[in-house]
Formats: C-alpha cells, structure tokens, sequence
C-alpha cells in the first residue's frame, strides 16, 4: 500500500501502516546519530529537557555530507540503525515515533516499538544525493560541535521510505528471509 504522512505522527496514522508499505513522508523530521543519541540520554539523565521535543516526531539516523553551493543539504543517506538500538526505547517511552534508518533492529527496539506505538522506516542507503531532492529545508539545532552528527531539523516533502517494522512488531527483514528460503514471495 502507497501511504503519505505528515509529521507529527499520531497512534492512528502508525495502526494503518503494515510492513513493506511505500510512504511519502512530509513535514519536519530530525536527524540523529549515535552521539548525539548518547547526549540526549545523557540529559535525559539529568533531568535536563531534550533539544526538540519529541512527541509524534521522527528521528532520522543519518549525517549529511556538506551542502554544496546553491543546496539545502548534501547527501543525506540512512546510517546504520543498529548503533542507536541501546537508546532507542527510552525515546519511544517519552513520545518518539519514527525513526529511519537501514538495517534491522534488535529484539527489545521491536518489542518497545510494539510497547509504545512506534514504527521504524528504511531509507534505501547508497541514494543519499537522491534523498535530498526531498530535504526542502536544514539547519542545526543542537550539539553543532559534533559537525555533521549534530541535530538537524529537516523539512521533508515526499520523503520516500518502507516499512520495515510496524506497530505489531512485524518485520519485513525477518518476513523476507523466511520466504526466501520457502522459495515465495512477501504478502502485502
């Protein structure tokens, strides 16, 4: 199923959506790495509010590559969303989401996403200089010293992504390996 969203996400939106759907998402979104993951926990921690806040909001693992004359952003491609598996779930139980990013998560990503009516995007990685045709607008908000891993606040507009993992814990990268090896094809 095509679906398109605009952030915030609400529980209503994320209860449609079903692993392998195509959505075009639209609105702001942020981008974060495992740094500046580690320092919002970290103030999380100490009591200390969050650069944004993060209810309904989505956060994008990825790093952009200087923007070059005359551009928002420059490539600006999924990273590897295993590395923010470890905070993760503490964001989703104070509001987040979404999150985009490749690769599979771990088991307890799967389980608070199910807890806390989350939902996990791929992007496709290897097409970042494509995905920032739909970055519209980007600046920094938090933690700048940390260059390129710093918080950027993202106007998206059709941002183009699947369901990897939905709100029932279903995940199309284990579906996939599972019908690979019966020899079929994966159900939407």
């Amino acid at each position: 199923m095509k679906v398109d969203l605009t952030t915030p996400l609400k529980d209503e939106d994320l209860a449609k959506l079903k692993i392998g759907d195509e959505v075009l998402l639209s609105g702001i979104i942020y981008s974060a790495r495992d740094a500046a993951h580690k320092r919002m926990i970290e103030a999380l921690d100490r009591g200390r509010t969050l650069p944004f806040d993060v209810k309904g909001q989505v956060i994008y693992y990825m790093g952009p590559s200087p923007a070059r004359p005359g551009q928002v952003i420059g490539s600006a491609g999924p990273t590897t969303s295993g590395r923010m598996d470890a905070y993760a779930p503490r964001l989703m139980e104070i509001g987040l989401k979404g999150m985009i990013g490749k690769g599979m998560r771990s088991q307890s990503v799967i389980e608070a996403m199910k807890k806390y009516q989350c939902v996990y995007f791929g992007a496709t990685g290897g097409v970042g200089a494509l995905i920032s045709k739909s970055i519209k607008s980007a600046k920094v908000i938090a933690y700048e010293d940390l260059g390129a891993e710093a918080i950027y606040e993202l106007i998206v507009e059709n941002f183009p992504l699947i369901v990897i993992n939905d709100v029932l814990g279903n995940d199309l990268y284990r579906e996939g390996i599972e019908k690979y090896k019966q020899g079929g094809k994966i159900a939407n």
